[in-house]
């Protein structure tokens, strides 16, 4: 199992705690329902509100959030536990090769995934801290969400309290089932880059391993079959990878790029000092969790690309012709690279985030010059 893999180990435990992966129990329809039910009063509040800007936008950021961790949750329970048997099994297929550059590859691995799996939850920890404080900030009764429930004024006590607790009792459910779930496919995109390496790896030793005039042709062949069958294996893990994830990176892109927008924007209205910090706060979440992924992404397409120089940059036009031609196979096919799709259509890469910075920024602004 997936215990020893300290790449996801963390990530597992809480979804699976939330009864989001293998186990399948009341907590699962727990969590749903009742994120469901806040989405519903928010998007009431949304609809009916007499509020300023300042509050529209912080409360639609607020229900992007919570619609965002549904969307999450319900597309791990159609992927069920597919995705971490794949890495499971990958992963102890490398282990098992027992070869000190693969098994360093795998230590920073394990290093970077635990790393990036804390700082996650204590960006997410903080962001629930930031909810939760925000109310104090105001001279007037706020809730941490935006939410109206209908035929009951929730701003008159005991409503308010107890609508108040509510709302904080499920933020840390939230957390768990949206920040956990980042980091998953973060990880997952982390190994398939040390696949990709493992690959361009096996392809250098080619020829340390067959020099020439001591080839046994039959061995080589055997080898280079298996380096093709190992490149088919990163295509279908990769294809798994963006089929779960495509149409939710492709939500969180039209999303994100608005709110961030609008975020901008809240910087140069607000005349409190604490929502000011509040504010810069959901900015670099929205950037960190956005920077994490795309440069991941890009690294992984950027390794792909490189199976093909590993390939091509050994002695291979010295092969018999029959291998010769599975060789150019692996070059054609690495020049096609892996990627993880936005709606299977545009590859996320750093070039795509940068176009989102600067989009977001242009709209920046002319709401600015509409507005300032």
């Amino acid at each position: 199992m997936f215990e020893d893999i300290q790449l996801i180990y963390m990530n597992v435990c809480i979804l699976r705690f939330w009864a989001l992966l293998y186990d399948r129990n009341v907590k699962r329809y727990v969590c749903i329902c009742l994120a469901s039910i806040h989405i519903f009063t928010q998007v009431v509040y949304m609809v009916t509100t007499k509020e300023g800007i300042t509050g529209i936008i912080r409360n639609g950021y607020m229900l992007v959030l919570w619609i965002n961790t549904v969307l999450r949750a319900v597309l791990l329970m159609q992927d069920q536990d597919g995705l971490i048997q794949s890495l499971t099994s990958a992963y102890y297929d490398l282990a098992s090769e027992k070869d000190s550059y693969i098994d360093g590859m795998l230590d920073d691995l394990n290093r970077q995934g635990m790393l990036m799996a804390r700082g996650n939850l204590f960006f997410g920890l903080l962001t629930c801290v930031g909810f939760g404080l925000y109310p104090l900030s105001t001279s007037e009764r706020v809730l941490p969400f935006g939410s109206r429930i209908p035929g009951v004024d929730e701003y008159t006590t005991p409503y308010y309290q107890l609508w108040y607790v509510f709302q904080m009792l499920i933020t840390p459910m939230g957390c768990c089932m949206y920040i956990p779930y980042t980091s998953l496919i973060v990880a997952f995109i982390m190994f398939g880059i040390v696949r990709c390496k493992a690959l361009q790896y096996r392809l250098r030793l080619l020829a340390v391993r067959h020099p020439a005039g001591q080839r046994n042709s039959r061995h080589l062949a055997a080898e280079i079959g298996e380096c093709i069958r190992y490149q088919q294996s990163i295509i279908a893990y990769v294809d798994k990878i963006s089929g779960l994830t495509t149409m939710m990176f492709l939500f969180e892109l039209l999303a994100f790029s608005a709110l961030l927008c609008a975020l901008l924007f809240m910087l140069i209205i607000v005349d409190s000092t604490s929502q000011l910090i509040i504010i810069c706060l959901y900015i670099n979440i929205i950037l960190a969790q956005i920077l994490a992924l795309y440069w991941y992404a890009n690294e992984l397409r950027e390794q792909s690309l490189a199976v093909a120089i590993a390939a091509y940059e050994r002695e291979w036009f010295k092969f018999e012709i029959p291998l010769r031609k599975n060789i150019l196979f692996m070059i054609m096919r690495a020049q096609r690279p892996d990627s993880i799709f936005l709606r299977n259509v545009r590859p996320i890469t750093l070039e795509l985030f940068q176009n989102l910075l600067n989009t977001t920024y242009t709209f920046f602004t002319v709401l600015k010059r509409v507005y300032g």
